[in-house]
């Protein structure tokens, strides 16, 4: 079973972490869920960024707008879902002592943005809106 399926049950389950291995120092903690609530606010920009897109764009074809709204969105639907994953990660590593886990998942989310973001300058500086 993968990480990803194991600890999906934790994320509305979060007094199950508190059974594993040792609390640690209330500062760590607080430090991990700031880091989520970074990351949250990172989805949260992405799927706004894609309403705008979709909104105030009217004169984008209607398959480039469409496209490059819902790469944002979906993008930040990604972004909030690995939040979480993510926290409960690193929530139960401290809590067992081991290494705080590493992720690909902030390359992956810098390609993703990079490549809207190279598609959007394309298409507003070929005229092609």
């Amino acid at each position: 079973m993968s990480d990803f399926v194991r600890n999906l049950g934790l994320w509305l389950a979060p007094r199950r972490i508190q059974d594993e291995g040792e609390t640690p120092d209330y500062r760590f903690s607080l430090a991990n869920e700031r880091t989520f609530l970074a990351w949250i606010r990172t989805a949260l920009a992405l799927i706004a960024g894609g309403f705008a897109v979709d909104q105030f764009l009217p004169g984008l074809r209607w398959g480039i707008r469409v496209g490059l709204s819902l790469a944002l969105i979906g993008t930040g639907v990604l972004c909030a879902f690995r939040s979480v994953h993510h926290w409960v990660r690193c929530e139960l590593a401290m809590r067992r002592g081991e290494d705080l886990p590493l992720s690909r998942f902030p390359s992956l989310l810098a390609l993703a943005v990079g490549a809207v973001s190279v598609t959007m300058v394309v298409v507003v500086a070929s005229g092609r809106g």
